[in-house]
């Protein structure tokens, strides 16, 4: 299994090496040089088998020759381990053909966790085989922060820096990077929005001397072992609800489209799915081009969903070379004038496969809340914002025979303040976090200035 760039110009590379780089030196994304197949009846024998024994499977499919089948089991187990729940991704049924998948239930509360908990252990599978010490960066809108500290903190071969704009997520997201007391962890406020912290982290990549010294690399969604991570959960609540043997359809709260291109990738890989509804607040970029084939950036804007406050969603790059047919050429200029011009038109081509198998829609933030108090009220589930936003979309604009399965991808503790706004019910945080705000907090704050992130890099190698 070889993994190539969207965009051409970098070397194809094993699946070790994709996860090590993040980035391709081109720019480009990683994707694997041919989609592995499962058949209908390996996807029925997934019914019932532990969560950790599925994800090996599809690890192993992505893998190739970098992992054997004790490696993979190995480290699955202990991604999962950590998990409050025994089915680690449950389903929570709310109506006849509704339901929601909890992917909350790690150490942090989002489901951030799913994949962050696995990446550790293939990072120090590889970094032990190779000798190597790693710098990782990670920019985050407010959960991905959190799950990479959780999972990197005390690690003997990773420094890890992280990104997220000062003031622009909540606190609790905030103290689940900033109260961690691990040396190789360092937590910086950046005066700026989540895609300034996403371009200076593109940035640091683009600058290959840079990178270089540092050793750099990225558990971003730009990562594709994050993606084959997130699949997982796709296929497991899609097995509990009759998949192969009817489709399942999902709504999707997202803001860098890491998710829902994971659901695309279950997909191609044989998993019978009838929509895929990309839910979005009010930074509508993945809303838009769905729905009139225009890419264009937009302002962000700051919502009670925090974590979609995106408007340059980098996985959009992965679906764009795949629905042009897998053209580097076309992929590498659609993106070189996305960058230059901030807009992009779609080929009719494009177009077509997309709409194939998604449906968008944004939510308002009176929708949002209105959605949160609806379903505390009917159903007696609270949820976050972010879930909010998928079951307003879901329910407004699906309208298919298939069940839903609407994302729920933060406790909603992670959002105390909209949640008991909307609900008047205070959401409290689980047990095995109660002390979270006690613990002392460690931030820096900076600029959004590539080169001073460059120089608090480079002090703490």
């Amino acid at each position: 299994m070889q993994y190539i760039s969207t965009r051409g110009g970098a070397p194809a590379v094993s699946f070790t090496d994709a996860l090590l780089a993040g980035l391709a030196p081109d720019g480009g994304l990683y994707v694997p040089e041919t989609w592995p197949q499962l058949s209908l009846d390996e996807i029925r024998a997934f019914a019932g088998a532990p969560y950790a024994r599925v994800a090996a499977e599809i690890l192993l499919r992505f893998a190739g020759a970098s992992l054997t089948r004790d490696e993979a089991e190995a480290a699955t187990e202990t991604a999962y381990a950590s998990f409050a729940h025994p089915a680690r991704t449950p389903l929570s049924q709310l109506d006849a053909d509704l339901w929601l998948l909890e992917l909350f239930h790690g150490p942090t509360l989002a489901f951030k966790d799913v994949a962050m908990q696995l990446l550790r252990p293939l990072y120090e599978h590889a970094l032990k085989a190779q000798g190597r010490r790693l710098t990782i960066v990670c920019a985050t809108s407010g959960d991905t922060g959190g799950a990479a500290v959780e999972a990197f903190r005390g690690s003997p071969d990773i420094d890890l820096v992280v990104l997220f704009p000062h003031g622009r997520i909540s606190e609790v997201q905030r103290r689940f990077m900033t109260a961690a007391p691990d040396d190789n962890v360092r937590c910086v406020a950046v005066d700026g929005t989540f895609d300034d912290c996403q371009a200076i982290l593109k940035a640091l990549f683009a600058d290959r001397a840079f990178a270089d010294a540092v050793d750099l690399s990225g558990v971003n969604s730009i990562n594709w072992a994050r993606i084959v991570a997130q699949s997982v959960y796709y296929f497991t609540a899609a097995v509990a609800l009759g998949a192969p043997d009817r489709p399942i359809s999902f709504a999707v709260p997202t803001g860098n489209f890491g998710d829902a291109f994971a659901g695309y990738v279950a997909h191609r890989m044989g998993l019978p799915i009838a929509r895929i509804v990309v839910a979005t607040n009010a930074n509508d970029i993945l809303a838009r081009v769905v729905a009139s084939g225009r890419y264009a950036r937009g302002a962000v804007v700051a919502t009670q969903s925090p974590a979609m406050d995106i408007q340059v969603a980098s996985n959009f790059e992965r679906l764009y070379f795949e629905a042009v047919g897998r053209d580097p050429v076309e992929t590498a200029r659609a993106f070189t004038v996305f960058g230059a011009t901030g807009s992009l038109d779609l080929p009719s081509q494009a177009r077509g496969e997309i709409s194939a198998l998604f449906d968008a829609a944004s939510t308002t933030e009176a929708h949002t809340a209105q959605q949160m108090a609806d379903t505390e009220r009917r159903t007696g589930h609270l949820v976050d914002p972010h879930t909010a936003v998928a079951l307003w979309a879901g329910q407004t604009i699906y309208r298919g025979a298939a069940p839903l399965v609407a994302l729920s991808t933060a406790h909603p503790a992670k959002f105390p303040e909209a949640v008991q706004a909307a609900t008047g019910v205070h959401p409290a945080l689980p047990k095995r976090v109660g002390d979270l705000y006690a613990r002392p907090e460690r931030i820096t704050r900076l600029p959004a200035d590539i080169e001073a992130v460059k120089v608090f890099v480079r002090a703490g190698r």
